[in-house]
């Protein structure tokens, strides 16, 4: 019998993006404020608790497990901080940018040196059709608080380690600051000379293994879509009938639920399985 034959792919389980209660963040010992999560779902903490209980109720069924880890630089083409609009000024999160609005000097990078890598990136993006570029709040910081997993369910994932003994493997995503990397298969612009940022044939190849691939995390409206959407496109023995969205333990980014609404329903058209953490 296949070791992997149950796998759980967990996308991006992290504290800045669950609507975590006052109890579950931590004091910055540096300033003494409370740490709040920087671009939190609006019902993902209840989603990870569910989570977190899926793992303890069907930890002898779950074979292997990959949580991925959105993996962020402050200085990020996705982040607040590159840029400034045409006065210079400083451009808020949640603005999307277009090539055209670069071009005609709405916004800019704001190291000049970087336009022409910024339009070549925003061209090959639009090309794509998947996203345009959004830039959000700075998020996922590598080693900031932000950046760790929700306390249940890394808690859950430790106790599912000492049982199986089996690690529960860990992919970093997003360090590159030139591309973003919603989907834990690859960027949405692959930098050739990083490859990290290409299409991971290993994860690829692990996942292929398995019967049945349970599927959570955070957003359904962009890192758990895009990832799905990936496996659906490159799984090299296809079989979507074996994916199955835990409905119950994601949730999309506010402004986004029509995104989440069809994504799900593209997905069941494609055979893709939804079922909540409690079914049997």
């Amino acid at each position: 019998m296949d070791p992997d034959r149950n796998q759980l792919l967990i996308i991006d389980a992290q504290n800045d993006f669950c609507d975590l209660p006052p109890g579950w963040c931590t004091l910055d010992p540096a300033t003494g404020e409370r740490l709040l999560p920087a671009l939190p779902v609006a019902g993902a903490h209840a989603d990870m608790l569910r989570l977190a209980a899926f793992i303890d109720a069907r930890a002898t069924d779950i074979d292997a497990i990959t949580l991925t880890l959105d993996s962020h630089h402050r200085i990020d083409i996705a982040h607040p901080p590159f840029w400034q609009d045409a006065t210079g000024g400083a451009v808020a999160p949640f603005t999307p940018i277009a090539a055209a609005q670069v071009r005609d000097g709405s916004f800019l990078p704001r190291d000049p040196s970087a336009l022409a890598r910024v339009l070549a990136y925003l061209d090959a993006l639009e090309a794509r059709g998947r996203y345009g570029l959004m830039v959000w709040p700075e998020h996922c910081r590598i080693g900031s608080w932000g950046h760790l997993v929700h306390a249940a369910v890394r808690a859950a994932c430790d106790r599912w380690e000492a049982r199986r003994l089996r690690p529960v493997q860990y992919l970093f995503k997003g360090d590159n600051p030139w591309t973003e990397h919603y989907s834990a298969l690859e960027a949405e612009v692959p930098d050739q000379q990083d490859p990290a940022t290409l299409l991971n044939r290993d994860l690829l190849a692990r996942l292929d293994r398995s019967q049945r691939i349970w599927v959570a995390g955070e957003a359904s409206s962009h890192c758990v879509k895009a990832t799905v959407e990936h496996l659906l496109e490159h799984l090299p023995s296809g079989r979507p009938g074996r994916i199955e969205m835990l409905s119950d333990c994601m949730s999309p980014v506010a402004g986004f639920e029509p995104q989440h609404q069809a994504f799900l329903a593209a997905m069941a058209e494609r055979g893709v399985r939804q079922r909540r953490s409690t079914d049997t």
